[in-house]
């Protein structure tokens, strides 16, 4: 059935909607993350009484109207994409995907809308204390909006609490608490939240300190300072102890993501990490005999441990996946990627018999062939694949965004911990050095975001629902001319947003927050 679509209509629409995602996530960690400082300042400003810490609310929150806006219009975008360019997909798991979607718009999105205009507008019209409470609950609204939007990524990631129905052709949802309270879900919320935080502290961090280096501003440059970088420590340290439950749930619910990830072809026990590599050009496939890396420097035994708790386990690569020499989560020996493949056919020829025989009312042939398909459902999406080589996704690209991410992780917890301490000491408005160094690190935390939802995302491919659906039974059935044109249509129009978004942000920035004296 899907045989005949045409592959360059799978990479444009990939294309799109990836380029959609990614826009899209230029804006949303740092509104989550600015919600958080903004509810801290105010805090202060409610507690004090301090004008100026109002000033400095005023001011940040300024900057946070501008990237909420632009993210609403992104996002919604990118939901309609699953209707348009994802007609499949939406069809067979829209019961499941759409309750946490539904869910995110009819509960969260309008709580950010309700309380957001107070939070803007209700200066000097409701009390200190009720003003408080709005920005709170503003910031509360993204961070269950981003809840929601992350349980139905991550049930892509990991699909459970449903069942695949026949007769409907759809999947369909046995259990809501299984889907919403998914380790998946709520592992990926901690590292994507954090991940906001970690931005917008890096954000308020080298804003104010372009303050310093122009020498103005000061007292308000430094009070941002001591709120942002407090902030920034505890989602870095906070950030390590999530992105090792992420390692640990991709290596039990993603094996060959996780294998991508390290480059990982032939799995060892005592499996060692690799800090820093440089893969071989050389290796274009797993059959290759070639080194994978030319040079690494590795952490001896820590993958093991990352993605068992034993310094001594094993860990499956590439090869041993498509070979199936790897045990599942019940401990039972997992099944090469060719017998899933068979098993799949063999799902896909029993539904069909099943449909023909039920339509015919041959009871006893129905019967049996809903027995084969049960017996084979599981693998039933492996059905659609053509070779056992199509579920190794990206290495390079894989591997070198998730060490990029883990690299600048690791560079965040130094900079912060450098930050707080001459923050406190009053020492940064005297290091020009420092405050370069902290302007110039805004770019690199929008690169560790990025480079991580690129290991999400790339990494399990060729699957939208992994081990489920491959892309190419997901996508809508339309022509590839028009998904051409659509994609640069809205890169236009995103980089248009993006460039009149930051310019309004820049020019709100040169002219600085409304307080007149320095205290």
């Amino acid at each position: 059935m899907f045989d005949s679509i045409d592959t360059s209509l799978i990479d444009w629409s990939r294309a799109q909607f990836a380029m959609t995602a990614l826009y899209h996530w230029i804006f949303v960690p740092l509104t989550l993350g600015l919600a958080l400082i903004i509810g801290i300042m105010e805090t202060i400003y409610y507690r004090t009484h301090n004008e100026i810490w109002k000033k400095t609310v005023q001011f940040w929150m300024k900057l946070f109207a501008i990237n909420f806006a632009v993210g609403v219009a992104t996002g919604l975008i990118l939901e309609f994409e699953f209707g348009t360019n994802w007609s499949n997909y939406s069809w067979l798991v829209g019961d499941i995907f759409g309750a946490p979607l539904a869910i995110e718009g009819i509960v969260a999105f309008f709580m950010e809308a309700t309380f957001i205009a107070v939070m803007f507008f209700g200066w000097n019209k409701v009390s200190k204390g009720f003003h408080l409470t709005a920005t709170w609950l503003t910031g509360a609204g993204a961070t269950i909006s981003a809840w929601w939007i992350l349980v139905a990524n991550a049930w892509m990631q990991y699909p459970v609490g449903m069942k695949f129905n026949p007769d409907t052709m759809r999947n369909e949802m046995d259990s809501f608490a299984a889907v919403a309270l998914s380790p998946v879900a709520v592992n990926k919320f901690f590292h994507a939240v954090l991940s906001g935080w970690l931005l917008a502290a890096v954000f308020v961090v080298g804003i104010s300190c372009w303050y310093l280096i122009r020498k103005r501003q000061k007292d308000f440059a430094l009070r941002s300072l001591k709120v942002a970088t407090i902030v920034g420590l505890v989602a870095a340290v906070c950030s390590l102890w999530s992105g090792d439950g992420s390692a640990y749930q991709v290596a039990r619910t993603q094996p060959m993501k996780l294998a991508a990830m390290e480059g990982l072809y032939d799995g060892s026990c005592g499996c060692g990490l690799v800090g820093i590599g440089l893969l071989n050009p050389q290796k274009k496939s797993p059959s290759d005999k070639c080194n994978t890396f030319i040079a690494r420097i590795e952490i001896p035994k820590m993958l093991s441990i990352l993605a068992n708790r034993d310094a001594n386990a094993f860990v499956p690569g590439i090869n041993d996946l498509l070979a199936g020499n790897y045990k599942e989560l019940d401990g039972s020996m997992g099944h090469s990627i060719s017998d899933k493949i068979s098993s799949g056919k063999t799902a896909i020829s029993a539904l069909g018999a099943y449909k023909a025989a039920k339509e015919a009312g041959y009871k006893e042939s129905a019967g049996f062939a809903l027995q084969t398909l049960n017996s084979n459902v599981k693998y039933i999406g492996y059905g659609y694949l053509k070779s056992p080589d199509q579920v190794v996704p990206d290495v390079p690209l894989t591997f070198y965004s998730f060490h990029i991410m883990v690299l600048l992780g690791g560079y965040f917890i130094l900079f912060f911990i450098v930050m707080t301490f001459i923050s406190y000491k009053r020492e940064l408005a005297k290091m020009r050095w420092l405050q370069w160094i902290a302007l110039w690190s805004i770019p690199f935390a929008y690169i560790a975001g990025m480079a991580g939802w690129i290991v999400a995302e790339l990494g399990r491919q060729p699957w939208t629902i992994q081990d489920m659906l491959p892309t190419n039974a997901a996508i809508s059935r339309l022509s590839t001319s028009s998904v051409e044109i659509t994609f640069f249509i809205f890169l236009l129009f995103f980089t248009v947003m993006l460039i009149a978004g930051v310019g309004i942000m820049v020019k709100s920035i040169k002219k600085g927050p409304d307080i007149q004296t320095e205290v």
